[in-house]
């Protein structure tokens, strides 16, 4: 009976000290992000002890094995050292695992918002970027030190219990026990098998315990606070491979269709296959003999928050803001999503982001059409300018598939100017495509060029000769983003191909900004779209608009006839009542008084009314957004048919 309560003992304290360490990382990152929290009412006590809930699940899933096995030896009167040695191995390595999600999540939040999940799989097929983003910037060695300090002392700890198990073990006298005794301990064993399986689950009730769970107030850092990090990465992967979340089901693809056709204005008879393809007519009375060039800059994570003309007190973008007020330029416009990939299909080929889905990846690189196809179409050269490597998400397989006849990438540049794992910096990547262009013009063709810069996203590299005027690294990487913008366009203006060029600048995505007003902050998806040069009339538009509306704009304005099959609408002569995009596990439908966010996996709304100033104010009568639930679900859902048209395709036989 002795040697049975001293290996219990073990089990007991090994679980306590790694509900502990992970109590310590949901500290850290109470302590570093605690600024996030606009509702100073919500009480943090709660998220802890919801946190502690939570770790417990990732313990008890850990703990499961080494307990059965443990306690039914100890049972049957086996307890040789080894078995406790096996254990201490066994908790080591898990934990160790186990903490990795716990140790990211505070950087991984402070970007994106959100607790870390299955997205993050995606970053795993480009070991050398991703490695170099984790060690390059410096903001994330903290992390990475505490990881290593805190994982050390928990593995140290558990030895240490170890050691201690079998030294009690080695002074205790074996003794034959009774069969009363042995019955009895069996009994427990099994009771308490059962107590770390009812862990597992986490709660009684049909369900066992959902990220849901951690829901308790209006606060949305406090409100997944409380959330395991590795629960909710495991989860998220979990729900990625079964079979019902591998398609979204919002509504019924006809009803979707029908609602998408009838916002977009078609008439014509649904094709099965192509459901939005319609030929688009523009009005090319007085166009130019010489059609004009195309050049598309997406910079990195440029939240419209971040420029003056909207709010900014700091000068970070004094080039951004002089264009703002003397081009074509957007207040209200939204990115697609959160993510480089989703920026760039919704922008350059006119779809919507699909949740955190990565729609220039797959087996077989998929086919799109958008700008570049078009253009190609029209003799246009088309260029593509990235900094990193050409394989990462797939841009070189995907453009060159889809409308690019040259793709530059860090393979084509010299190997002193690569400052980190996303390549070359943002001047570098501007003066090489102006160079390439100047050359492409020389030829007499007419061009589109893409340039996606990347400064703006750690790690910060600041080139020694710019001297920023900020103190803090995440502003003087803005001053640089836009430095470079500036620099570009003065110098491309001394071409001779610049004043028959149409220059359109936005972002792939924004980022977070100041305190988060809601579930999902403004910040990460408002982003400023600016349009001038040839033929470009200069007016600010107020009205809302998309990255999927960018190619039926552009095309409006060069007084380009084409086949289209996307989602998005002119906004010079059509008004959008409503946008919507994603946010990773989340979708989001707004106008200009209403917020309406959905959470596939939880079944859950939110909803806000707009104030004035901007902030948020939550809404109980979901009634009143059903409109833009069904804007969202509707187009969304459409998307998604597409991406599966040939599955789907008897769906619609009736229609």
């Amino acid at each position: 009976m002795k040697r049975y309560i001293k290996i219990v003992e073990y089990l007991l304290s090994v679980h306590l000290l790694a509900l502990f360490v992970m109590f310590l990382f949901r500290l850290v990152e109470f302590i570093a992000l605690h600024g996030m929290i606009t509702d100073q009412d919500a009480n943090p006590f709660i998220a802890f002890l919801k946190g502690l809930w939570f770790d417990n699940v990732i313990a008890c899933y850990i703990s499961i094995l080494p307990l059965a096995v443990l306690l039914l030896s100890a049972s049957l009167s086996y307890t040789h050292r080894n078995l406790i040695k096996g254990a201490t191995v066994w908790y080591a390595v898990w934990l160790a695992i186990a903490l990795i999600p716990s140790a990211a999540n505070t950087p991984y939040f402070q970007y994106f918002f959100k607790n870390i999940n299955s997205s993050i799989f995606g970053w795993f097929g480009y070991v050398s970027t991703t490695s170099g983003m984790l060690l390059q910037e410096s903001s994330y060695w903290l992390h990475i030190g505490l990881y290593f300090l805190l994982t050390g002392g928990l593995i140290y700890a558990i030895n240490r219990c170890g050691k201690r198990c079998i030294g009690a073990l080695q002074r205790i006298s074996p003794r034959k026990e009774t069969a009363t005794v042995i019955i009895g301990q069996v009994l427990v064993t099994l009771a308490l098998t059962a107590l770390c399986l009812f862990g597992i689950r986490g709660r009684m009730g049909y369900n066992p315990i959902k990220i849901s769970q951690s829901y308790y107030c209006s606060d949305s850092f406090l409100n997944q606070l409380g959330i395991n990090p590795a629960f909710n990465l495991l989860t998220s992967a979990l729900d990625d491979m079964r079979k019902e979340n591998k398609e979204l089901h919002l509504m019924p693809y006809p009803e979707a269709i029908t609602n998408t056709r009838q916002w977009l204005g078609l008439t014509s008879p649904v094709d099965s296959t192509n459901i939005l393809k319609r030929t688009v007519i523009n009005d090319s009375t007085g166009t130019k003999a010489c059609p004009p060039n195309v050049v598309i800059i997406l910079m990195e994570s440029m939240s419209a928050n971040l420029l003056g003309t909207f709010g900014q007190r700091q000068s970070l973008t004094p080039t951004l803001d002089s264009l703002y007020h003397h081009s074509l330029a957007f207040t209200h416009f939204y990115s697609a999503g959160i993510h480089t990939n989703h920026g760039m299909t919704a922008t350059l080929y006119s779809f919507p982001a699909l949740m955190f889905r990565n729609l220039m990846k797959g087996t077989v690189t998929p086919h799109r059409k958008g700008i570049a196809t078009v253009l190609k179409e029209k003799g246009y050269e088309n260029m593509f300018f990235m900094t990193h490597e050409a394989q990462y998400d797939n841009m070189k397989a995907f453009f060159q598939t889809n409308g690019y006849d040259d793709i530059y990438s860090q393979e084509n540049y010299p190997k002193e100017e690569v400052v980190n794992s996303f390549g070359v910096s943002d001047h570098f990547v501007f003066n090489y495509a102006l160079n390439t262009i100047n050359q492409k013009a020389k030829t007499g063709k007419n061009f589109m060029a893409t340039i996606l810069t990347v400064s703006n996203h750690p790690p910060y590299i600041i080139p020694s000769f710019f001297k920023p005027k900020t103190q803090e690294k995440e502003t003087q990487i803005v001053e640089y983003a836009d430095y470079c913008i500036g620099d570009f366009l003065q110098k491309a203006s001394r071409q001779p191909w610049y004043a028959n060029t149409i220059f359109v600048i936005l972002a792939d995505h924004g980022k977070l900004l100041g305190k988060s007003e809601g579930e999902l902050p403004e910040s990460y998806n408002h982003i400023p779209l600016i349009i001038f040069g040839a033929g470009v009339p200069q007016q600010q538009y107020t009205g809302l608009g998309m990255q999927v509306d960018v190619m039926p704009t552009l095309f409006g304005i060069m007084k380009i006839n084409y086949e289209y099959e996307g989602f998005g609408i002119n906004l010079l002569k059509e008004e959008r009542p409503m946008v919507f995009y994603s946010a990773d596990n989340q979708i989001v439908a707004r106008d200009q008084h209403r917020c309406f966010i959905y959470n596939p996996a939880m079944a859950k709304s939110f909803c806000y009314d707009i104030l004035p100033d901007g902030n948020l104010q939550e809404n109980k009568s979901t009634a009143k957004f059903s409109d833009l639930q069904n804007y969202v679900f509707s187009n969304i859902q459409a998307a998604e048919y597409i991406e599966r048209k040939g599955k789907n395709a008897l769906l619609l036989e009736n229609k």
